[in-house]
C-alpha cells in the first residue's frame, strides 16, 4: 500500500496505489492563483503547496478507505522540479513516513511520467520508448525495463510545454496557453506559414524550440496588429505544427534508432490533440504500437509517482532522513 506526494510544480496531489490497484488520486490546481501573472510564480506556489498538502492528503486517503497506519510506502517526488514546492512534499512524506513507521520512496518527476503508462486500463510492459513532454521537460528516453530508463534525446534549452505557452502569451492567449493555443489552432491552417524546426539534423535526438519561440516574436512584429489579428488561428496552426513535427520526427527516428516497436507519451504536452493525432497516423503507417495514458495521468499527479515507486528500493528509516529535493540534475537512487 503506498502513498504517494507530488508537487514537483503548482499542483498539490496524493494518490494512494495497492498492489497495482489505483484506490484514489487527488490533484488541486493552482492555475487561477497564477493566471494573473500569465505564468507560475515560484514563490506563490510553494506558499499554497503549504496550505494544500495536508487537506489533499486526507482527502486521498479519505476517497481511498484507507487509515494511515495501513501505508506501507510513503513516496514522493524528490526532483527535479521548483525546489520550494519539492521541499514542502517531500518533508511532509518523511514526517508521514516517520509518523506512522512507513518506509520512504525517492521518485524522479521523469520516471513518475514514465511509471504513467503502467497503470490501468491499458498498462504497458517494455522495452519502449517514451516521449515525455511538458511544461519543464522534453526528452525522449528509452525504457528497457520497468524501474529504469536511459535518455536518448533532451531539450537543449526550452521545454516543448514552454514554447507552446510562451507562444500563446505571443498571440494574446489566456493562461494556462497550451490549451488555449490547441484550440484556436484547431480552426486554424498549419500551412499557412512555415516556423523553423531546431537541431532538424539526421540521427539528432535533442530538441530546441527557443528558436521557434523567437521567430513568432519577430513574425508578428513585421506583420502588424492587424494582420496578426485576423489570421490568428492560421499563426497558431502554424506554430504549433513547428513544435509538434520535432516532437514526432525525433521520437519516431529514436524508436528506429534503438528498434524499438513500442512508444508512449507521458507528460502534459501528450494532451494536444494535434500531437496525439499526427503520432498516431505516424504509428499506424510504420506498425508502431503507441500507448497514451488518460488525460487526467498525462498532466502532474501523484498516481504516476506510487505507480513509479512500485519498482524503486524503499528506504528504512532513519535512512530517508537525509533524502533532499533537487531542483535539476541526475536521479540518484
Amino acid at each position: 500500500m503506498i502513498l504517494a506526494i507530488e508537487t514537483s510544480c503548482d499542483d498539490t496531489c496524493a494518490a494512494v496505489l495497492d498492489d497495482g490497484k489505483l484506490l484514489a488520486s487527488v490533484v488541486s490546481s493552482q492555475d487561477e492563483f497564477h493566471a494573473r501573472y500569465g505564468g507560475i510564480v515560484p514563490e506563490v506556489a510553494s506558499r499554497r503547496h503549504l496550505e494544500l498538502i495536508n487537506p489533499v492528503i486526507e482527502a486521498a486517503l479519505s476517497e481511498a478507505g484507507v487509515r494511515p497506519g495501513q501505508i506501507d510506502r510513503v513516496a514522493a517526488t524528490t526532483g527535479p522540479g521548483l525546489i520550494g514546492a519539492l521541499m514542502v512534499g517531500v518533508a511532509t512524506a518523511k514526517a508521514v513516513a516517520y509518523a506512522f513507521k512507513a518506509d520512504f520512496v525517492p521518485v524522479d518527476h521523469l520516471e513518475g511520467h514514465i511509471a504513467a503508462n503502467y497503470l490501468p486500463p491499458e498498462p504497458l510492459e517494455p522495452p519502449m520508448i517514451c516521449l515525455i513532454a511538458s511544461g519543464g521537460h522534453t526528452s525522449i528516453v528509452h525504457v528497457p525495463e520497468r524501474g529504469s530508463f536511459e535518455i536518448a534525446g533532451r531539450t537543449l534549452d526550452d521545454a516543448a510545454g514552454e514554447a507552446l505557452d510562451k507562444g500563446a502569451r505571443l498571440l494574446g492567449l489566456d493562461y494556462p496557453g497550451g490549451a488555449e493555443l490547441d484550440s484556436l489552432a484547431a480552426a486554424g491552417d498549419p500551412d499557412f506559414t512555415a516556423f523553423p524546426i531546431g537541431l532538424d539534423r539526421p540521427g539528432n535526438l535533442d530538441f530546441s524550440f527557443s528558436g521557434v519561440k523567437t521567430a513568432l516574436y519577430y513574425y508578428l512584429r513585421k506583420a502588424g496588429e492587424q494582420q496578426a489579428s485576423s489570421r490568428k488561428a492560421d499563426i497558431a496552426a502554424s506554430y504549433q505544427k513547428a513544435v509538434v513535427s520535432a516532437l514526432i520526427k525525433k521520437t519516431i527516428s529514436a524508436a528506429v534508432q534503438l528498434d524499438c516497436r513500442q512508444i508512449c507519451l507521458a507528460g502534459g504536452v501528450s494532451a494536444n490533440s494535434e500531437l496525439r493525432r499526427r503520432l498516431k497516423q505516424e504509428c499506424d503507417r510504420r506498425d508502431l504500437r503507441l500507448r497514451i495514458p488518460p488525460p487526467q495521468l498525462c498532466t502532474d499527479n501523484a498516481a504516476m509517482i506510487a505507480s513509479a515507486a512500485r519498482f524503486r528500493p524503499a528506504i528504512g528509516y532513519p535512512g530517508y532522513l537525509i533524502i533532499g529535493a533537487r531542483a535539476s540534475g541526475a536521479f540518484v537512487p
